[in-house]
């Protein structure tokens, strides 16, 4: 009798331990080259996750978006790329088009994944809702939105798009200040 009560009570004691909510640890994914991505080997380490597109204004980011990459990936830190033609068909792009055009161009050696739609990925959907991620809510309105991401994977913060990747809100998350 009084194991039953200690194993019910362990039981009740994990339900309640338990978040209803995912980490980023949970997803996985395809790179641009078709290989399959397991977020579980981000455990760890800090992520900046952003939305790109190759025909857009902020297109530019990925100059400091590699910068920052180089800066910081010694000091377990990510940086995974979504190209997304969601906001003004500004990447109409194939996987090997967005690959070349990102190598060419900005010399992009952080992981890049394939094309996705806002609307229907979802990571992007516990990126966006709070009810998934446990921590808030936000809209991606255009490309390069980006999200931080503890070692724990869990989300800690939303910045839109007019945030540089150098700026000092990200810089300092990075190093813990």
């Amino acid at each position: 009798m009084k194991l039953s009560f200690i194993t019910i009570l362990s039981l009740i004691i994990m339900a309640f331990n338990t978040s209803s909510t995912k980490n980023l640890h949970s997803f996985q994914s395809k790179t641009l080259d078709g290989k399959d991505f397991n977020f579980n080997a981000l455990k760890g380490k800090k992520v900046l996750i952003v939305n790109t597109a190759s025909e857009c204004g902020y297109t530019p980011q990925y100059k400091d978006l590699q910068a920052l990459y180089v800066k910081y990936k010694s000091k377990n830190f990510e940086i995974i790329g979504f190209p997304c033609n969601d906001f003004g068909g500004q990447e109409p792009g194939t996987s090997a088009t967005i690959q070349s055009f990102c190598e060419k161009n900005y010399g992009v050696t952080f992981q890049m994944m394939e094309k996705v739609s806002i609307s229907t990925s979802p990571i992007y959907k516990w990126l966006t809702h709070k009810s998934e991620n446990g921590v808030l809510d936000a809209t991606v309105k255009w490309n390069f939105n980006k999200f931080l991401i503890d070692e724990k994977g869990n989300l800690v913060k939303y910045l839109p798009s007019s945030v540089k990747p150098m700026d000092a809100e990200i810089t300092n998350w990075i190093e813990g200040k």
